[in-house]
């Protein structure tokens, strides 16, 4: 059981690329399924994440605090604002806009730790980015959302606000609060975390893309071009920040992956819950989840293959 969730674990990439495939060709499979059930998942995926954090992994953001700065900051400047230029540039219609504006104002995403730690990257300045980024996620992903995307729609900052609390937060705290309680559970469930999440990950991309299946066919490529420009100059302005400030090769590395990673499946949860009328806003996120993984896969790859300086 314990090879199989590694397996599962180690090529989420692929499993979230075929759940992705699967529901694009099949998306009757998944008709019965309600579009609220996103939200359980995403709660499934942040308990977990809550289960493998500890808070000594916090300590970094009192003794690099200006690294965990420097990492936030370009997080929630240079995403939302790269969602915003894209947007603009291939003229997208205001639902798929808001949706890459969405997925741009979330925090870190939860496979940003793992893809740092295959990058040989800064691990401990990764958790703290991840942890907190998403603490940061339901004050400034409502607020940032607003104000980029909040001329064209109706955006609803205090019921954004309080979705975060509800499906990011309260798992994460009630995950801590278990590993503390029960810490012998704890260490025996963190084998099969991350099958669990990857499979849940891989459920939240079929359910959004087999209800828009038809939208996404008739005019899909061009969304995926935004997405992957979003992401890869995520990634690259990411590296670039770390290395004009000087940083050393594992925190350029960690702050490239936490920019460019996002938690698209919380910018999914959120165009599901407060966006109805907007139903391709849940699209970028949708694609952003495929993407990034294999994107991710690739990052660490290149990465491993350079020597580390520093």
């Amino acid at each position: 059981m314990k090879k199989l969730c590694h397996y599962i674990s180690e090529y989420m990439g692929v499993l979230v690329l075929a759940a992705a495939v699967l529901a694009l060709v099949f998306p009757e499979a998944m008709a019965g399924i309600r579009p609220t059930v996103i939200n359980y998942l995403l709660g499934v995926v942040m308990f977990g994440m809550g289960l493998t954090l500890n808070l000594q992994d916090f300590r970094i953001v009192f003794s690099r605090p200006k690294d965990v700065i420097i990492g936030c900051i370009a997080q929630f400047t240079m995403m939302p604002l790269l969602a915003w230029g894209l947007s603009r540039l291939f003229s997208l219609d205001e639902a798929l806009a808001l949706g890459v504006v969405l997925v741009g104002c979330c925090p870190g995403g939860t496979a940003s730790n793992v893809i740092t730690y295959l990058a040989k990257g800064d691990l401990a300045l990764s958790v703290g980015m991840t942890g907190v980024s998403t603490l940061l996620a339901p004050f400034l992903t409502p607020l940032l959302t607003w104000a980029l995307a909040g001329k064209s729609v109706n955006v609803d900052v205090i019921g954004m606000l309080l979705s975060i609390l509800w499906v990011v937060i309260l798992p994460i705290v009630v995950g801590l609060l278990v590993k503390g309680l029960w810490p012998k559970f704890t260490e025996r469930a963190t084998d099969y975390l991350p099958a669990f999440s990857s499979i849940a990950i891989a459920l939240i991309v079929a359910i959004i893309i087999s209800a828009n299946a038809d939208r996404l066919l008739a005019g899909g490529l061009l969304i995926v071009l935004v997405v992957v420009l979003h992401n890869v100059c995520g990634l690259g302005l990411g590296y670039l920040t770390g290395r004009l400030l000087g940083l050393s090769e594992p925190k350029k590395r960690a702050i490239s992956i936490e920019v460019g990673m996002q938690n698209s499946g919380l910018a999914s949860s959120l165009a599901t819950l407060h966006f109805a009328a907007y139903p391709l806003a849940t699209i970028p996120g949708a694609i952003f989840s495929v993407w990034h993984n294999i994107s991710g896969a690739i990052v660490a790859y290149l990465f491993r293959k350079k020597k580390t300086k520093g």
